[in-house]
């Protein structure tokens, strides 16, 4: 089933002859793109900010994108970046600059999270960004001092192979969404139009993005916040978000596009 995406309409106002304005549209940092017969929207943050948005125990969670305590004008897109329990709050590793939020999971357990390897996205103070195995990432916290990490799962690609227990198109099929980091450190987020299985979504990061690692984020509740395009989803409540900033002249590396709460 497609997601319907509101459309934001751009109105030319005319005060005739060489009065007439135009106005210019907002440029999106997402674009719709097709991959084995179904639409996906790949959101790239560019060189702007990202920051999480997740609670710990003894904090209030932000469910939805109108809450975020963030200037709608300086954001370039945001997007559900996470599993969470039914209060909101992650259920894997989560910190963000305020500190960490959630300590790492490594237990089994049911559902796509446990299905192992799942992974962590880290994006550093410098802006760079990985997606490994979780079981790797509690080394790396000791070498340095990230500005977000966010735990999911499961992992769809791993070193350039797809997860080795998803089937190439099983009958679960949901709007999905996750992260893919190419090669040069650089994330990609992508929300999917169409319900999708998750061994088609893992081959869109492998095959389209060519990205060698990537990580789900989850599916059924997948939402994006694309203020250029008009689109704010708002049909449930959400956990971790992750917001991508609009660069800013002058700003250092890792800080563009701050919005202050």
């Amino acid at each position: 089933m497609r997601r319907l995406i509101p459309l934001l309409l751009i109105v030319t106002a005319s005060c005739g002859g060489s009065d007439a304005k135009t106005v210019t549209p907002p440029v999106s940092p997402c674009r719709e793109t097709a991959f084995e017969g179904a639409q996906f929207i790949v959101c790239d943050p560019g060189k702007g900010e990202l920051r999480l948005f997740a609670a710990a125990k003894d904090e209030q969670p932000i469910r939805r994108f109108a809450d975020l305590p963030v200037d709608p004008a300086k954001v370039a897109f945001a997007m559900n970046a996470g599993m969470f329990d039914e209060a909101g709050r992650p259920i894997g590793m989560a910190a963000n600059e305020d500190g960490q939020k959630n300590a790492i999971n490594l237990r089994d357990g049911g559902g796509n999270f446990h299905l192992k390897p799942n992974g962590v996205l880290i994006v550093s103070i410098g802006g760079g960004a990985m997606v490994l195995p979780s079981k790797k990432a509690p080394a790396l916290m000791f070498r340095a001092a990230p500005r977000l990490y966010t735990q999911s799962g499961p992992m769809l690609v791993i070193d350039g192979q797809l997860h080795p227990k998803l089937a190439p198109d099983g009958t679960s099929r949901y709007v999905r969404n996750g992260v893919g980091v190419t090669p040069a450190g650089h994330p990609l987020f992508v929300i999917s139009l169409d319900a999708v299985s998750l061994g088609r979504f893992a081959r869109f990061f492998r095959d389209a993005l060519k990205t060698p690692n990537a990580l789900y984020f989850d599916g059924s509740v997948s939402s994006l916040w694309d203020p250029a395009n008009g689109r704010q989803d708002d049909f449930t409540e959400l956990g971790p978000i992750i917001v991508a900033f609009k660069p800013s002249a002058g700003s250092t590396p890792g800080r563009e596009g701050r919005a202050t709460p």
